[in-house]
């Protein structure tokens, strides 16, 4: 079994297995499987709770396309116009009840039957029935049973590569707002959405997870360090905006003493270098580090507030800098005492 989930996936294997068991379960019942297979194979959703929840939608639409199949067979016999009527009132049906996970299976169901249904139509609409609660109840079993979901791994391997690509883009940001230069076009359109999509994906998958965890708890010591991710994934969401809202700092407008470049990228590489190895973590550094950026902060306030007294009404850029940067400081301290209370 683990040299075949290896070797074609988790998903592939359960959707075979649920696949086989339903043909083996209609073979034995002598009934025609493969309306039961057609929708095993659609029920494999990604958590138990989905094939559950989408299994209660495509069984009764199961049974109103099995419906107009038995009723239009009835009417004009195997014909091109009995396909046409099934398909599309099945369809329009489907869509008007909301039925919209179970419109494909429906609809496949259908349209199939119009070629093995000759007599005995009230017995085959029944029996359809049958095996579409076959198919529905084997794939939900096999997903509950065998290879259930667990995301945990997966989650735990998005939050490191976010980790990695979010130190690197940290980097190059304050770099460049260092260096006076304008921020590259490729991190604001490429860099920075490509890490919005992925942390949308690890999003999903701890939503997948808690649905999971009703059918298959996790342990309390399970259960907390899944909370210390979410925790850690919260900040990077964070770290993110941060770090949108200064790309989009007008940096020609700001000046830098060479100290304040110098504090600013020290800072910059130890954080960075922190966030990627936490088992160089020093906390005292960190807060010295804090200290530093926060004098810079105070410094360019008050001189900023002394130099236009009565005037200002927004925020320099200078401080919007100092202020994002404070607040990415945080976070990342944040997620590291995060992730070292989970180790």
């Amino acid at each position: 079994m683990m040299v075949l989930q290896r070797f074609l996936g988790k998903r592939i294997v359960k959707t075979g297995l649920a696949v086989f068991f339903t043909a083996l379960i209609c073979e034995f019942l002598n009934w025609p499987p493969v309306f039961a297979v057609i929708t095993a194979i659609v029920t494999i959703e990604p958590t138990v709770a989905d094939s559950i929840k989408k299994g209660m939608v495509r069984f009764p639409a199961s049974a109103i396309g099995s419906a107009y199949a038995v009723l239009f067979i009835s009417l004009f016999g195997n014909s091109p116009l009995t396909y046409m009527l099934a398909a599309v009132l099945t369809i329009a049906t489907c869509s008007s009840l909301k039925l919209h996970d179970g419109l494909l299976v429906a609809t496949l169901t259908s349209v199939a039957m119009v070629e093995v249904i000759h007599d005995h139509f009230l017995i085959s609409f029944f029996i359809r029935l049958g095996t579409t609660t076959i198919g529905l109840g084997v794939s939900t079993l096999v997903n509950m049973f065998i290879l259930p979901p667990d995301y945990r791994g997966e989650i735990k391997e998005q939050i490191q590569q976010l980790v990695n690509q979010t130190s690197l883009i940290t980097k190059k940001v304050f770099h460049q707002l260092m260096e006076g230069k304008q921020i590259h076009s490729k991190l604001k359109q490429t860099t920075l959405p490509n890490l919005e999509k992925k942390i949308l994906k690890t999003e999903g998958l701890i939503r997948f997870q808690k649905e999971e965890s009703k059918y298959h708890p996790l342990t309390p010591s399970e259960q907390a360090r899944f909370q210390l991710i979410q925790k850690q994934l919260k900040n990077l969401r964070l770290i993110h905006e941060h770090l949108d809202n200064l790309v989009n700092t007008p940096i020609d407008e700001i000046h830098w003493t060479q100290e304040e470049q110098k504090i600013i990228v020290d800072v910059v590489e130890n954080l960075c270098k922190q966030l990627l190895h936490s088992k160089e973590y020093n906390l005292e550094s960190l807060h010295e580090a804090e200290k530093q950026i926060i004098e810079v902060f105070i410094e360019d306030n008050e001189e900023i507030m002394r130099e236009n007294k009565n005037r200002l009404t927004k925020f320099p850029p200078k401080l919007i800098v100092l202020y994002e940067f404070i607040s990415v400081f945080e976070l990342v301290v944040d997620f590291i005492k995060n992730r070292e209370t989970q180790l």
